[in-house]
């Protein structure tokens, strides 16, 4: 660190915050069952919001001991500090509030005095662990920028190796010999965050190096999906067994004559309906589920825990079904990423029997070997059976087989499936007060955020929370004089609000002319691009989407219309818009649809979707002219 204190830097630009100028990891495996690990960085603190750097934070859990951590600052004038382990404190890391019942990951958070602009903070911790997996991963990009970075493997004799590269050229080690190897990475870009990017763990450079004993992989270690395919189902053994009481329940829920279809869907609710998320995760129950028994007996469960019961559930029907553990961030794993545990989720896909084919069924990919498989996430109570969420939509997750494990890509489902359907019925008056009904309709994803939303909600003002939020960033004043939620429970019906409002002065007076925004509610425009610097990674959207508008507005009395907004169409590969005024019947009438085809736009096509975005805000910014009779 003190010699890092002399080194020249090249120059930063105001948004980098900190440079990484030395980091260090070095594994060295005992055995199959005790692994050490020390950790060196050190940062230079470039702006006051790289502040943070000067915190360190290690992950404990049952498996993982720390045996040393100390951390030093040294700054630009003055006396260097030093604070070791017993500055430290321990806490346990946010939990998801309501499902994370117990875990025994623990954080050790240490400080380090001054980490002030100019200033250089490191640190030094070292790790003993009992590992799940044979298997480490150096991740030497950051969103900092990286001068040097250093990575050492030391195995047993008689061990071996693999290294797979991601988003960075394979490099070969620069030491070997002695079952010892190193490799060095130097003069790192940082990769600054972008808005609606991939996520970042998708896009950074890594190493993932796999070891095993002389024989090969041992059971608790992988170097291809295949392989983790075999360890994970080597985890969930047995564990799908159905109890007494699970068939006796399967065949309440089926009847004595259960048609696959009906049968599945009725399963699929009680899962989604009837056990709730809750997660004891203690050691490898992070990754291993609970047997079905006991999930069905305590009616609790996380996301493996519920694929479980399900699975155990459609073997009574006859019906097979696996395991595909996955991660919930679209672009977190690829098709080119190696082997690692890169996932967060586990759901199931189900083995269709011959013969069902069905348009309610629209997560289904034909597989070469398995046929026809649907798609389902018990844990998703929202979205009802048939269908996914756009989470999980053209992502990329690990199907577990009795053949191993690979790579399979989850359908993509019409946007036409997810949307908002807005319908209204407005009446202008001669002071240029607007006021009216409203029938919103939401399906698909967009009717699940909605009632995942309201779901702890109680008082039924909160429950309008989301239309007042809406007419507040349309209108300069409105008066909510009504409203109602419908469906808000009924997961297999749209769901929608309904509602009145009053908004004084909606249309402006201009002499004898009154100007009317015919795009009342909503806005689908963005200014995501609308920024200096050029766009480096592709533009991420939650889901295909298809919305639509339909508003009429009633013209005051002694009124007509003397200029209207030209139509719009608006047609890309990725998305589209429309739109059309006209008058019918003493009214104006505005329509206009708005589809997301696409799930990602790539850094080629940003300026087309900032031109898209901005055909959006000139339609929504146009006005009618009324004039008096």
């Amino acid at each position: 660190m003190r010699s890092l204190a002399s080194v020249t830097l090249p120059s930063y630009d105001e948004k980098t915050d900190a440079v990484l100028l030395y980091s260090e990891q070095n594994v060295t495996v005992l055995s199959s069952e005790k692994v050490k690990t020390v950790v060196r960085q050190a940062y230079k603190i470039l702006r006051p919001t790289g502040r943070d750097r000067g915190t360190v934070y290690v992950y404990l859990d049952s498996n993982t001991k720390l045996t040393r951590l100390s951390g030093w600052s040294i700054p630009a004038q003055g006396k260097d500090f030093e604070v070791s382990e017993k500055e430290s404190i321990e806490v346990s890391p946010p939990m998801i509030e309501g499902s994370e019942l117990i875990s025994d990951l623990k954080v050790r958070i240490l400080k380090i005095p001054a980490p002030d602009p100019g200033n250089i903070v490191g640190f030094e911790y070292e790790v003993e662990e009992r590992p799940l997996v044979l298997q480490d991963i150096w991740h030497f990009q950051t969103e900092d920028p990286v001068r040097e970075s250093h990575y050492s493997l030391q195995l047993p004799p008689g061990w071996e190796s693999s290294a797979s590269w991601l988003n960075y050229p394979e490099a070969k080690p620069t030491q070997s010999g002695a079952n010892l190897a190193r490799w060095s990475i130097s003069d790192l870009k940082g990769t600054r965050s972008e808005e609606a990017m991939p996520p970042m763990k998708g896009l950074l450079g890594k190493m993932i190096v796999s070891y095993y004993p002389s024989g090969g992989s041992s059971v608790n270690g992988f170097s291809n999906w295949q392989q983790m395919g075999n360890w994970y189902r080597h985890l969930t053994a047995g564990r799908f067994d159905a109890s007494a009481e699970i068939k006796q329940k399967v065949a309440s829920l089926t009847g004595p004559s259960p048609k696959p279809l009906e049968g599945m869907a009725a399963l699929a609710s009680f899962v989604q309906q009837n056990i709730r998320y809750v997660a004891i995760e203690l050691g490898i129950g992070g990754w291993q589920p609970h047997p079905a028994a006991y999930v069905f007996t305590h009616r609790y469960g996380d996301c493996k825990d519920k694929a479980t019961l399900m699975m155990s559930m459609l073997r009574e029907m006859g019906v097979e079904s696996y395991y595909v553990v996955i991660n919930t961030r679209r672009g977190s794993i690829t098709s080119k990423t190696p082997a690692h545990r890169g996932f967060n989720h586990a759901i199931i896909a189900i083995k269709l029997p011959e013969g069902i084919s069905d348009p309610s069924l629209l997560a289904v990919t034909k597989h070469p070997r398995l046929g026809n498989l649907l798609f389902f996430d018990p844990t998703n109570e929202f979205t009802p059976f048939g269908h996914i969420g756009g989470y999980l939509q053209s992502n990329i997750g690990l199907l577990v087989t009795p053949d191993g494990g690979e790579l399979i890509e989850l359908p993509k489902q019409p946007s036409s499936t997810n949307g908002v359907q807005r319908v209204a019925k407005l009446v202008l008056d001669a002071s240029g007060t607007l006021h009216g009904n409203v029938r919103e309709i939401r399906i698909g994803d967009r009717a699940a955020a909605q009632r995942n939303a309201l779901r702890s909600v109680s008082s039924d003002s909160d429950k309008i929370k989301p239309v007042e939020i809406l007419l507040a960033s349309s209108l300069s004043t409105f008066h909510l004089t009504k409203a109602s939620v419908i469906n808000a429970q009924i997961y297999n019906q749209p769901f929608a609000f309904d509602y009145t409002f009053e908004a004084a002065n909606y249309a402006k007076r201009a002499g004898n002319l009154l100007l009317v925004r015919p795009r009342v509610l909503g806005s689908k425009a963005s200014t995501i691009l609308e920024i200096k610097e050029p766009r480096r990674f592709p533009i991420e959207f939650d889901g295909p989407m298809y919305d639509t508008d339909n508003f009429e507005v009633a013209l005051p009395a002694g009124y007509e219309v003397d200029e209207l907004p030209p139509p719009v169409d608006a047609e890309f590969s990725f998305a589209s818009y429309h739109s059309k005024t006209e008058v019918k019947d003493n009214a104006i009438l505005y329509t206009r649809t708005f589809e997301l085809k696409e799930l990602s736009v790539p850094v080629a096509k940003a300026e087309e979707l900032k031109k898209f975005y901005r055909i959006i805000a000139n339609d929504e910014r146009s006005t009618a002219v009324l004039k008096q009779k």
